[in-house]
């Protein structure tokens, strides 16, 4: 019993005081997003209160001629960026102006760490809402169909509740809505302890480890996609960045679920049937709960079918669009109710 004992408070001591051994000096402290640029790449630079402004990289395709009823902004998933819409920027563009662009702090956006803001936290729920129409600002788009995969997906349905007049409509691709993550309180999560082991996943998660994962066919991920999946490696201090904003979920639980009947647009939510992340069954129930919605089946398609899938996910959009296209355009009051 006290060799049991010695091993248990060794155990506890090593739980309690390893994390503080992770170091907190950045893993890249130097590289500029303009040096990573692709000749794709655009930069603007958003308002955000408590910053001098928060840089945002973009890709864009102008619609073409004709094709101006629509507008799309492009958002991805938890570790992703605006590369994973790359097969489906020009399709989409047939139907009208498209614009992907990394969310705060992925891809070649600003990877902001503590001291770099003074007011609210930038990686808050609330901050990436607002971060999507002050994008939706800088590029002149009053009113856009959000396009959100996965935790994408969970954001471009917290931003059509937030501000509908701005949402025409919504499509969903394997959206981060029922499959649910641990949380913890606040003060738990403010533990230096448990800010180290956020750092920690972060640079794990940094590899990219998800991306094998998002496809159903990893044979299918080109070396090229690889090196774009790691770009935010090439900045300074993204893991410090990446740290930061996990170590902000920690604390921040997703509960869309309990709002989606409130959700007027019309909606296609697309699903791969061989999704390893978000289960199909799970993004059948949004679509069942959502209002207006339209589901789609890609068969042979993982988490991101925009990716694996590119043919057969702009044949449910466009059918979809063709849809929409031909349906009585719905007036901003009839949004807002």
């Amino acid at each position: 019993m006290l060799v049991l004992g010695v091993v248990v408070v060794l155990l506890l001591g090593a739980a309690a005081l390893g994390p503080l051994l992770i170091s907190t000096a950045s893993v890249q402290p130097q590289g500029s997003a303009r040096a990573a640029a692709t000749p794709d790449s655009h930069f603007i630079r958003i308002p955000f209160p408590g910053t001098t402004g928060i840089d945002v990289h973009h890709l864009e395709r102008s619609g073409a001629a004709g094709s101006g009823r629509h507008a799309f902004l492009l958002l991805h998933g938890f570790t992703f960026n605006s590369f994973t819409w790359n097969a489906v920027l020009d399709p989409l563009a047939a139907y009208g102006r498209t614009i992907a662009y990394d969310q705060l702090p992925y891809g070649l956006s600003a990877k902001l760490t503590a001291g770099d803001w003074t007011a609210a936290d930038p990686y808050a729920k609330e901050s990436a809402i607002t971060q999507v129409f002050a994008v939706m600002d800088q590029l002149g788009l009053e009113r856009a169909i959000l396009v959100g995969n996965s935790s994408g997906g969970t954001l471009a349905l917290e931003a059509a509740l937030a501000r509908p007049e701005r949402v025409a409509a919504l499509i969903l691709v394997a959206p981060w809505v029922y499959a649910q993550r641990p949380t913890i309180p606040a003060a738990v999560a403010d533990l230096p302890q448990l800010q180290r082991l956020s750092l920690f996943i972060a640079r794990q998660l940094g590899d990219p480890t998800l991306l094998a994962y998002s496809y159903h066919d990893p044979a299918r991920i080109s070396a090229a996609r690889r090196e774009e999946a790691k770009i935010h490696t090439r900045m300074a201090h993204w893991d410090l960045a990446w740290g930061a904003l996990l170590h902000r979920s920690l604390s921040t639980p997703v509960d869309i679920s309990a709002r989606l009947e409130q959700v007027r647009q019309p909606v296609l939510v697309i699903t791969g049937d061989q999704d390893q992340l978000v289960q199909e069954a799970d993004t059948r129930r949004v679509a069942a709960t959502l209002p207006n919605a339209t589901l789609a089946v890609l068969p042979d398609c993982g988490h991101v079918p925009q990716e694996e899938c590119p043919a057969a996910f702009m044949g449910a959009v466009s059918a979809w669009l063709n849809g929409l296209d031909q349906a009585p355009a719905p007036t901003d009051a009839a949004v807002m109710r």
